[in-house]
């Protein structure tokens, strides 16, 4: 994919997003593909989030988990991986039919255009921290009507309604999880799942 055919689908992720749903799910990337990208996207959002963070240190309540690039693509990888799997077993009782990989690639290019997102805040930041908070707060609020068009289209639920209650179902059920397994780790969390 070309530098212009990202940003020509980025675009259209937000003007069109059942029809982007619907590309990326033709694509049926083998596996290896779907590793790949998988661990390109963590690292790279890794990189522009730690880019960010030397432009704009953020507050004490992250903690140490920011301070530390490895511990922090560790926690987003677990997170963006554990939301795959939520998101398509949580469909299943509401009659979703997505598969893993399915879910997978629509997950990976959300992450993709959050790598994008995170360097227009880069840029941002030093600037305005406020005129940064309100491209963050958009981003959110956008990208969660694109991810329940993307789960209405992969998990064929014929209701953005049912597509919306996957999503909640399997975000509570990610962040509990998570939560139990951080703990358990001794790991303070921050604001990872909020990232994701």
């Amino acid at each position: 994919m070309t530098i212009a055919g990202f940003f020509r689908l980025a675009v259209n992720t937000v003007v069109a997003p059942r029809d982007v749903a619907r590309l990326l799910l033709a694509m049926n990337l083998p596996s290896q593909a779907l590793w790949l990208a998988f661990a390109l996207v963590i690292v790279l959002n890794t990189l522009m989030f730690s880019v960010s963070l030397l432009l704009v240190p953020a507050d004490d309540m992250f903690g140490p988990v920011l301070a530390s690039p490895t511990v922090f693509g560790t926690m987003l990888g677990l997170s963006v991986g554990a939301l795959i799997v939520a998101v398509t077993l949580c469909g299943r009782p509401l009659g979703g039919t997505a598969s893993f990989a399915q879910i997978a690639i629509l997950v990976i290019w959300l992450q993709a255009l959050r790598v994008l997102m995170q360097g227009v805040v880069a840029v941002l930041g030093p600037v305005s921290l406020f005129l940064s908070g309100v491209v963050i707060s958009a981003a959110s609020v956008l990208g969660i009507w694109i991810f329940v068009n993307f789960i209405d289209v992969a998990h064929e639920t014929g209701s953005l309604l049912r597509a919306g209650l996957v999503l909640l179902l399997a975000v509570v059920g990610m962040m509990l999880g998570l939560s139990l397994i951080f703990s358990l780790l001794g790991v303070q969390t921050g604001g990872i799942p909020g990232y994701v």
